[in-house]
């Protein structure tokens, strides 16, 4: 009972707000501009964009890939800086980027490794990037709007923010005579002799563009259908047909991707329950399924065809860099693949068997055709990775509606097949041991498809918000101590019908579910709030202490409930916390969750051999730091008044 008693105080004191909430919306950027050289054009002239970052005195970026600057070990992690043009007019031919000469500076160390800051060579001040251009001999006479895009990740000296995604629309006219010159100080690191390249823009066309025109109609220039076919370019005969014909066979070569294939065998079963009926029955099954393949797809062309210009939807597949959508995948999958083995069976009222989702009727077949599509999303861009541009370069909206029509006919064209001709599955085990064995492998590969999407978004999750990374276990504890009230109270209404037990236990599974979502929630506020603590590395410590500092080093781990439950109560609380935040204190915490980590080598230095512990040294302990495994908040600020040279002087707890 005292261990109980134990845990139950630790959890109340994990659940305690912190007194410092931090700001989540204040998360700085890199300013992001962009201008044209010119505002007015004459066919076949050059020109170039000038994109301007500006990181201000304390922010710098990862530098592009194309200058490969960066060592192995951060490069892997970095999320370089990136300028392009989307859906550029065709008469528009880019050259090569030329990017700011990378210098110097500490960054967080990403790969790690527990070093803290790292030297690395980064985009910092006003860097300035040059994309040159060139105006097509026979281009319009008109305006027209470049769509530049900037994606780059900011960094400081300790922390890499959620990366940024900017959108700069630059407007150029092109008229029959030039317009006139115009002076800018950031021009004048242009280098003009990129014209000088005889195969200028050639490798840097944008997909989808038609390239500079040059009275060749026949093919779109950049990217191959499926990295084989060429397109024909908008306009030209069969164009049309080519487009509809490649959204068929990249809709069919959808099935076959890791995003669908996974989930293939659910529409096996479900077609090969049905083959033992009638050939009608079957076939009007399938075909419902076929039709929720193909509507989903063609719905999605809307967003597509009038979102676009104000918010980039072009690539559907990006809905799955929303973190809860892409778990949430996951999780139903998670759930289906459960019910195919065989592990549960929800009985619901009549009523609810309208929605059958069993697949044996019209609607429950329609709605897994919809599945089936939502899990070809991840892998869009794959097989439209040319199909789609082209067609929006098309400037047709019935061509880009075509892509999407034909893409789900191809998808769906198995199924049609299969629930036309069922005998091709009379091979599949129907019944007894082989049957069971089939749906239990098939279930466990189910599951690892939603191990994936359940894993894929944990990772935008944590790409979003750094800090989380550290607390998805608290997060996942949680859940499950959720799941145990909702259980507690589920279990209770079926044992008993008296209402005091009901009502009692009621409010208990309230307060344990509470308890568990504020202790996640409230180590997820800790792990955000970085001002308080820095991580400790050898470096830092001699440094403070030879800067005449205090320094606190507070040894701790994830798996230490005992380190958190101090930590809430005494460290992260008033009147220690509003001590440890003065100009005249070091906090280092010292992570040991890793036994590999450095910091065990100077907790050994201390004669210590566990955790928690805590250390304070300073000018006014020369014979040695000041060493607790527990403690309260006086003996706390005793140990920093101590350690500060002020004296021994006792401060009470508040």
């Amino acid at each position: 009972m005292k261990t109980i008693g134990m845990m139950l105080i630790g959890l109340f004191l994990l659940a305690l707000p912190a007194s410092a909430q931090p700001n989540f919306d204040d998360i700085p950027e890199v300013t992001v501009s962009a201008k044209a050289s010119g505002e007015t054009f004459v066919p076949g002239q050059r020109g170039f964009l000038v994109v301007v970052l500006d990181h201000g005195p304390v922010l710098h970026s990862w530098p592009s890939a194309e200058q490969d600057v960066l060592p192995p070990e951060i490069a892997e992690f970095a999320i370089r800086t990136q300028v392009r043009l989307e859906n550029q007019p065709a008469f528009i031919t880019t050259g090569p980027i030329q990017w700011p000469e990378p210098k110097p500076a500490k960054v967080p160390d990403v790969t790690g490794s527990g070093a803290g800051s790292v030297e690395a060579l980064t985009y910092k001040g006003r860097a300035v990037v040059y994309v040159p251009f060139l105006v097509a001999d026979d281009a319009p006479i008109g305006d027209a709007e470049l769509k530049v895009i900037v994606e780059l990740q900011a960094c400081d000296d300790t922390t890499c923010y959620i990366p940024q995604y900017n959108v700069n629309t630059v407007g150029i006219s092109v008229a029959a005579e030039a317009g006139g010159q115009i002076i800018d100080p950031d021009f004048e690191g242009f280098d003009a002799s990129v014209f000088d390249n005889a195969d200028f823009g050639a490798a840097n066309q944008n997909p989808g563009s038609t390239g500079a025109a040059s009275g060749d109609d026949t093919v779109v220039t950049g990217a191959k259908f499926l990295g084989l076919v060429s397109l024909p370019s908008p306009g030209s005969p069969g164009f049309l047909a080519a487009i509809a014909l490649a959204g068929v066979v990249g809709g069919f070569v959808l099935n076959l991707t890791p995003c669908v294939l996974p989930v293939i065998p659910i529409k096996i079963l479900t077609l090969t329950k049905h083959a033992g009926e009638s050939r009608k029955r079957a076939a009007f099954l399938g075909v419902w399924m076929a039709v929720g393949v193909v509507a989903f797809w063609t719905a999605l062309a809307l967003p597509v065809l009038f979102v676009n210009e104000v918010g980039n939807f072009a690539d559907p597949s990006r809905v799955f860099g929303i973190w809860w959508l892409t778990g949430g995948i996951g999780v139903v999958i998670m759930v289906m693949a459960a019910g195919l083995m065989g592990m549960f069976n929800i009985s619901l009222p009549q009523k609810a068997y309208m929605l059958d989702p069993k697949a044996d009727n019209a609607l429950g077949s329609f709605l897994y055709g919809i599945m089936t599509a939502v899990l070809g999303l991840p892998c869009f861009g794959f097989v439209v990775g040319a199909i789609l541009p082209a067609a929006i370069a098309s400037g047709s909206k019935l061509v880009v509606g075509t892509v999407f029509f034909s893409m789900g006919v191809g998808m769906a064209l198995p199924y049609l097949v299969l629930s036309a001709f069922p005998q091709l599955l009379k091979h599949v085990p129907k019944t007894g041991p082989a049957s069971d064995l089939v749906k239990q492998v098939m279930g466990l590969l189910l599951m690892a498809a939603g191990a994936y999407f359940i894993g894929a978004g944990l990772l935008v999750l944590v790409a979003e918000y750094p800090h989380l990374s550290k607390v998805l276990h608290w997060w996942a504890a949680g859940i499950f101590v959720a799941m145990a009230a909702v259980w507690l109270v589920y279990r209770t209404v079926k044992i008993t019908k008296k209402p005091v037990p009901r009502i009692v236990f009621t409010a208990v599974s309230v307060l344990l579910a509470t308890a568990g979502f504020a202790v996640a929630y409230n180590q997820t506020v800790l792990a955000k709030d970085v001002g308080l603590w820095q991580e400790y590395s050898p470096g830092a410590f001699e440094s403070a202490v030879n800067d005449g500092k205090v320094v606190v080093l507070d040894f701790t781990a994830e798996w230490c409930l005992n380190c958190k439950a101090l930590e809430a109560a005494v460290l992260n609380v008033s009147p220690v916390r509003e001590q440890l935040e003065s100009s005249g204190v070091v906090a280092l915490k010292v992570d040991l969750t890793s036994r590999k980590a450095e910091g065990w080598q100077k907790l050994n230095e201390l004669g210590q051999t566990g955790i928690p512990t805590l250390a304070v040294y300073g000018p006014g302990t020369p014979e040695g730091p000041w060493i607790a495994n527990a403690y309260s908040s006086g003996q706390v600020m005793t140990a920093l008044n101590n350690a500060a040279g002020a004296g021994s002087v006792e401060v009470s707890a508040r």
